[in-house]
């Protein structure tokens, strides 16, 4: 079969199907793209023509559209996903921040970006990098740190081998990411004759890997030694189905289970054994259980440093830990005892090794006691405060009210992660989006998109700050012309509020992080004349001003009945705070500073990072 190298890919990535379970779904979506000289003649030419069985989507930004698809495949459990095409150049490098994004979070998402021309006809071209150390440099390479397979096609015979191994690592759940497939822009449009072979339906069977016996009794043995234990549930509970087996292991042992930002909803909030968020941005309850804890599972977390709250909250000087995990590389972190396995399978095994194990009655009404006077506190945190201006925890709450169980949140930086990491009510495993493994301003829009071209049945609400809505917006756009529906939440609060109180805090004095006007003495005039309502109608959604919480309740109500995407605008105070998670983040403060809150922000500094230790 005759074909250029364009049409192949297409081809092929439309014959590509995963399998878990006994069920098979395509494993790509379709493909994001903005197209320039760089690939409009090949991966261009080649959507076009097979635009009937391998969707075409417009992005407005290169950026966004990794992120949509990054969203699509978390909401998928990373068994389904898109592929993404730029041009050369900055079409390319663009996409450099949704890679790592996607690499950071394990979530497998295709890059097309055009290259350079191979034969080097016409060098330098339009857009080229010269790097006078190598003509084999491109600015692709800058993909390589960021990716977790990197390749560039420069023969067209070099395509089969690179598909197949863009294939292995995309289903791997230990090793996927981003993966890379450079394409110069000549070898897009090149033809060769290619095996049938090629193009034939492919099921890769994502695998399940078993716990190890010895593996598997060694954490028995500890875990039924423990009085004390807790379970930290990470995102590979979610991805991995798992939800259902560690609610029956929690219910039958007792053990109270604390969730990371990706773990969120693995349990219902209101479950007997759900002590909430752990962590920097966690609840007190799971924080005062994590510092007691005898023995910690983790549960396919990677144990970031929000979640040991920079190893200072497993405080026990006899801490154990077994780690579930299908990678080694997590599984083998806090030197703990590696369970190398699928997240439910290894549920699964240490529900059966455990036969028996219960943990002791006053730990488990001490675990409810804490979590019943932390829920006190979001109920506090919800209710109305009477302000000009409502808190975030005010929006939060209105949103998680007017929301049903099956709907999602989505949200990914700022001040908002660590609120809704708290205080959200999570109902259901997938009723919870925050990417804050990169925490990346702009996701919010862009990874809405994707979260709801995978659950087209489901409402998403996206949380949004006037400082992440001003990095990406674009992708309203995209979702007004497809004829996606989202409901943007879009807090102004006119500035970086969360890094507002993090430069507060390390004695920095807000510098930087409020949008003001210049005067003679810095960014301290008045406030910015920017209306954000206004943009959002703009770039073709519908918009909503609310100012009040009863306007906040009307225009949600209201939004989720619409059919088009609908954007609220609500004011809020960016002073207001939340219940205190009563755990450490670690930031370095300036050692010596002529300020006076520096120096006394340097002073709590060594006295929180002597809680800091090392688990060996």
């Amino acid at each position: 079969m005759r074909l250029t190298v364009g049409q192949a890919v297409v081809r092929f990535l439309a014959a590509q199907y995963s399998e878990r379970d006994g069920v098979e779904r395509r494993f790509f979506a379709g493909c994001f793209g903005i197209f320039g000289h760089g690939n409009v003649a090949g991966m261009g030419q080649a959507l076009l023509e097979h635009a009937d069985d391998f969707p075409y989507y417009m992005a407005r930004n290169e950026q966004a559209m990794v992120h949509a698809a990054s969203g699509y495949a978390r909401m998928s459990d990373r068994l389904s996903t898109f592929a993404c095409t730029t041009s050369i150049g900055p079409g390319a490098t663009n996409m450099v921040t949704g890679a790592a994004l996607a690499t950071v979070n394990r979530l497998p998402v295709l890059l097309l970006p055009g290259d350079v021309f191979a034969t080097r006809a016409a060098n330098p071209v339009l857009q080229e990098l010269e790097d006078a150390r190598s003509f084999d440099v491109s600015v692709n390479d800058c993909f390589k740190p960021v990716s977790r397979y990197w390749d560039r096609i420069n023969r067209p015979e070099q395509l089969p081998g690179a598909l197949l191994a863009a294939m292995r690592v995309l289903t791997d759940p230990a090793e996927t990411g981003a993966v890379t497939l450079a394409l110069p822009q000549d070898v897009q449009a090149e033809a060769l004759e290619w095996p049938e072979e090629l193009f034939v339906r492919r099921v890769w069977r994502i695998a399940r890997p078993v716990p190890e016996p010895a593996a598997l009794d060694e954490a028995a043995a500890i875990l039924q030694a423990a009085e004390r234990p807790l379970i930290v549930a990470g995102g590979g509970v979610i991805y991995s189905g798992a939800t259902e087996e560690l609610r029956a292991f929690a219910e039958r042992t007792g053990i109270p289970v604390a969730e990371t930002q990706a773990g969120k909803g693995a349990l219902p909030w209101e479950h007997a054994c759900s002590v909430g968020a752990i962590g920097a941005t966690g609840t007190t309850a799971a924080n005062a259980l994590a510092r007691e804890a005898d023995v910690v599972v983790g549960i396919g977390t990677r144990y970031s440093d929000f979640t040991t709250a920079s190893h200072s909250l497993f405080a026990n000087p006899a801490v154990k830990f077994i780690n579930v995990n299908v990678a080694r590389f997590d599984a083998a972190k806090l030197a703990g005892c590696a369970l190398v396995a699928d997240a439910r399978e290894g549920i699964r095994g240490l529900n059966v090794a455990v036969d028996g194990y219960t943990v002791p009655d006053a730990y488990r009404d001490s675990a409810r006691a804490l979590t019943a006077d932390w829920n006190a506190k979001v109920d506090q945190a919800y209710a109305p405060q009477n302000g000009d201006l409502l808190t975030q925890a005010e929006v939060i709450g209105a949103v998680n009210d007017v929301s049903e169980p099956q709907d999602v949140v989505v949200c990914a930086a700022g001040s908002m992660p660590g609120d809704l990491h708290k205080l959200w009510r999570a109902r259901d495993p997938k009723g919870y989006h925050v990417e804050y493994g990169y925490s990346c301003m702009g996701y919010e829009i862009a990874g809405g998109l994707g979260v709801k071209m995978a659950a087209p049945d489901r409402e998403v609400f996206v949380m949004v700050g006037d400082g992440s809505y001003l990095m990406m917006a674009q992708e309203l756009t995209t979702a007004v012309a497809e004829g996606i529906k989202l409901v943007v939440v879009l807090v102004q609060n006119h500035g970086y509020a969360s890094i507002g109180n993090l430069s507060e805090s390390v004695g920095a004095d807000r510098f930087g992080t409020r949008y003001r006007a210049r005067t003679a003495t810095g960014l301290d005039g008045a406030t910015l004349p920017v209306d954000l309502a206004a943009n959002a109608a703009s770039l073709g959604a519908d918009v909503i001003r609310a100012s009040t919480a009863d306007d906040l309740r009307d225009a949600l109500h209201a939004a989720r009945k619409a059919a088009r995407t609908t954007v609220i605008h609500i004011e809020t105070n960016p002073l207001a705070g939340t219940p205190d998670s009563a755990a450490w983040w670690d930031v370095p403060v300036a050692e010596v500073s002529a300020l006076d809150s520096t120096r006394e922000a340097r002073a709590r500094y060594e006295e929180d990072r002597r809680a800091r230790r090392r688990h060996l």
